[in-house]
């Protein structure tokens, strides 16, 4: 194919602390994910998304970065990352680091610069803004960790914006120097030799500059957290940002075949994903976007198409998405979808939309995420099947989590130690007595080891589904046309190419808990037997049999 590589790729994310601990400390590192490698290549992927590794104080374990450049020694030297990417590309896999750029830790040197005085060097690198009169916050802009979205800098005498952790503190990307700076934090990856960044919260880069209050949310589309009871239109999304991302694809477009794939947060992030990565010849920005669209409560036929839609038409035909089901801000799909507790999303969403469906299983979503047509990332034990953990108070390690107990526990049950080897001390994740976080109990049956062994088990499903995907351009690059959703069942079209290259593919899906039969697409002549068949999925003369959670692949005429 032509294409670029990352269209249509698979992406395997790697939560660096949980993932494999080679020095024996208990937490997963560098090292550790290096000799792992030849599994996720094993798996059919195309590349690896890792989760910050850099120099960090770790109150939000990576997120809050005190130096950009830096591999925190915790997770090992810069020799070590350098060893991991010769090895993934050895291996032929692709490398994403996370890029965190919409704030810092308050460690980091720039800041500790920028809240000493008014008139230093960095005074305007961050959001920094007078109290009201009253002595209370500039605005009611509200952070995803909790309370204002503001703090009080004795220093100076101002307040600092702080969209998450009070020690996370907002940079100013309408300062042109942070921009510059930025980018030359990007110049050095690249160099370095990364294939691509994931942008942590690239929909927050930009806040209005007149502060303006944000107007609440209408009363039956309000979450159970204040952040979740206003719309965010003056701290999000802003105009100014397409801007700053045409001057990062023209760096990166210096560089050859390199990526970036941002995270745009929000309740309607599909328009903002659109307009991110919308290119043409004239102008190009991001690669590609992904949302928490699908990583919320289980959607039906029609919801998914929803969120398929804008691509088909208007602005979206010149950008391309990226799509994900689990990741470690949010519950795992096999337990949120399947047949298991839904768990509350993460940052103080509710978990009272559709029920979770008894008789889907962790194959039925897997086959549903790369049937999409976008990019796909693939969370650690997502090909597990993993089901989220759930963690007693003490063992609580994430800010989040530990401020919002019990109503919403957090994000460490879908963070907790990789199950390798179901027998062995820590499932094989590490040779110590204890772990950051303990090793889930109910994951040992799902643990690598006994998969392998086991040719029934979701991961042979995985890699069957990623070979299908690896060898039709039709799932990869292919047009999407939905044949039939209504209710839990979904019955969609893909092809690519025309004449002797053309590839057509028909998908079904019975993402429910009830069986369901219907006539066999009267467009959908096929020439042969399935590709890919789960739970039961079959064609009987002219009719579709779909007991609940079955999918059907077939090869099209």
């Amino acid at each position: 194919m032509s294409s670029p590589w990352w269209r249509g790729a698979t992406l395997y994310q790697i939560y660096p602390r949980s993932f494999a601990d080679a020095n024996g400390d208990g937490v997963g590192d560098l090292p550790g994910v290096t000799a792992r490698l030849p599994y996720v290549a094993a798996l059919g992927v195309d590349g690896i998304w890792l989760s910050p590794f850099f120099t960090s104080p770790m109150r939000d374990f990576g997120y809050d970065v005190a130096d950009h450049l830096g591999v925190d020694p915790l997770f090992g030297t810069g020799a070590d990352f350098d060893a991991l990417l010769a090895e993934a590309h050895r291996l032929g896999l692709k490398v994403v680091i996370d890029q965190v750029w919409s704030h810092t830790a308050a460690e980091h040197p720039w800041f500790v610069e920028s809240r000493a005085s008014r008139d230093n060097a960095k005074a305007d690198w961050y959001v920094w803004a007078d109290a009201r009169p009253d002595g209370s916050p500039p605005n009611n802009w509200q952070s995803w960790m909790g309370g204002p979205a503001w703090r009080w800098e004795p220093r100076r005498r101002q307040y600092h914006l702080h969209n998450f952790l009070p020690q996370m503190p907002d940079l100013n990307f309408h300062c042109p120097a942070v921009q510059d700076a930025v980018l030359d934090i990007a110049r050095h990856w690249l160099d370095r030799g990364v294939d691509g960044f994931r942008l942590d919260t690239a929909n927050l880069y930009f806040h209005s500059r007149g502060l303006e209050d944000n107007p609440p949310l209408p009363e039956d589309r309000r979450g159970d957290a204040p952040v979740l009871m206003q719309q965010h239109r003056h701290n999000a999304d802003q105009p100014e940002a397409p801007a700053f991302f045409e001057r990062l694809r023209a760096l990166m477009d210096r560089y050859g075949e390199r990526m970036a794939v941002a995270e745009i947060g929000g309740a309607e992030p599909l328009p903002t994903m659109v307009a991110y990565t919308q290119s043409t010849q004239e102008v190009q920005r991001l690669h590609t976007a992904y949302s928490f669209a699908f990583l919320g409560d289980r959607p039906d036929a029609a919801q998914v198409l929803r969120c398929l839609a804008p691509w088909g038409e208007g602005a979206g035909r010149d950008a391309w998405p990226s799509w994900a089901f689990s990741n470690h801000d949010a519950p795992r799909v096999a337990s949120r979808w399947g047949d298991g507790a839904a768990g509350a999303f993460a940052f103080g969403g509710r978990a009272d939309g559709r029920p979770v469906a008894a008789g889907a299983t962790p194959v039925t979503w897997l086959a549903l995420l790369l049937a999409l047509r976008g990019t796909v990332f693939l969370y650690q034990g997502e090909e597990l099947g993993l089901p989220q953990s759930t963690l007693a108070f003490e063992h609580i390690r994430d800010p989040y989590g530990l401020a919002n107990w019990p109503l919403n526990p957090g994000r460490d049950g879908c963070r907790t130690p990789f199950p390798w080897q179901a027998d062995a001390p820590q499932h094989g994740f590490s040779r110590a007595a204890r772990t950051w976080l303990p090793v889930d109990p109910a994951h040992a049956p799902l643990a690598v080891d006994r998969q392998e062994a086991d040719p029934g088990s979701t991961l042979h499903a995985t890699r069957r589904l990623l070979a299908l995907r690896r060898a039709h351009p039709a799932l990869r690059l292919g047009s999407l046309q939905a044949l039939m959703a209504e209710g839990d069942v979904l019955v969609l079209r893909r092809e690519h190419g025309e004449g002797a290259h053309r590839d057509a593919l028909l998908l079904a899906f019975n993402l429910g808990a009830t069986p369901a039969t219907l006539p066999w697409p009267a467009a959908a002549a096929t020439r042969a037997e399935p590709l890919f068949t789960h739970a039961g999925a079959a064609r009987r003369g002219e009719q579709l049999h779909l007991p609940p959670g079955a999918v059907l692949v077939a090869p099209l005429a």
